[in-house]
C-alpha cells in the first residue's frame, strides 16, 4: 500500500485526476443549480448545495474506492486458494446520503399562516446530495442528464407556466413576518 500524499490511500480506486474530474463535474453542474437558488433569495444557496453535494461525491468516491479495494482481496484470495466469501454493497452508501440529506433539507422548509416555503430548496438540496453521488461514483452521463433536466425545470418551465392560467405559488416575502398558527 503506498501512502504517497498524491496517490490514493487504497491500492485501487479512482486516481487523483479522476477524483478531481469528479468533483469537478459536481461543483459545476451543482453549482448552476445553487446559484439558481441563491439569485431567488432562498435559504440554501450555491455554498450550501455544493457542501452538501461535495460531501456526498466524496463519500461516493471512498465507497467506490472501498468496493474496488474489496474487490481486489477477493480476486487475491481466490488465487491463492483461499476461500473467501464478500459480501459487496454499494447501495448502502447511496440510501445513508439519502436518509441523511432529507434530514438537512427538512429543515429548510417553513410552515407559516400563509402556507409551506421552502420545499423546492429542500429538494433542490437533496438533488444535491444525488448529481453528487452521481459524479462521484463515475455516473457522469446521469449526472450531467440530472442537472440540466432540474435546471430546465427549475427555470423553464416555470416561466412557461408564470404565462399560462397555471401561476407558481410564491414563497412571502419575509418570512417570520406571519402569524403562525393559532
Amino acid at each position: 500500500m503506498n501512502l504517497s500524499l498524491f496517490t490514493n490511500f487504497l491500492d485501487t480506486g479512482p486516481s487523483l485526476g479522476e477524483i478531481i474530474l469528479r468533483m469537478g463535474l459536481t461543483a459545476l453542474f451543482v453549482g448552476i443549480i445553487g446559484i439558481e437558488r441563491q439569485m431567488r433569495h432562498k435559504i440554501a444557496g450555491v455554498t450550501t448545495h455544493l457542501m452538501v453535494a461535495f460531501g456526498a461525491a466524496g463519500i461516493a468516491i471512498l465507497q467506490d474506492s472501498l468496493y474496488l479495494e474489496a474487490l481486489a482481496l477477493a480476486e487475491s484470495y481466490a488465487s491463492q486458494g483461499i476461500p473467501i466469501t464478500v459480501n459487496l454493497e454499494r447501495q448502502r452508501v447511496i440510501a445513508q446520503v439519502v436518509t441523511g440529506v432529507g434530514f438537512l433539507g427538512a429543515g429548510t422548509i417553513l410552515k407559516t399562516s400563509n402556507g409551506i416555503s421552502g420545499l423546492t430548496t429542500a429538494a433542490t438540496i437533496w438533488l444535491a446530495a444525488m448529481v453528487g453521488l452521481t459524479f462521484g461514483m463515475g455516473a457522469y452521463v446521469l449526472g450531467i442528464v440530472l442537472s440540466l433536466f432540474s435546471l430546465l425545470f427549475l427555470t423553464g418551465v416555470r416561466k412557461l407556466l408564470e404565462s399560462t392560467s397555471i401561476k407558481h405559488v410564491k414563497s412571502p416575502e419575509t418570512l417570520g413576518a406571519e402569524v403562525i398558527e393559532k
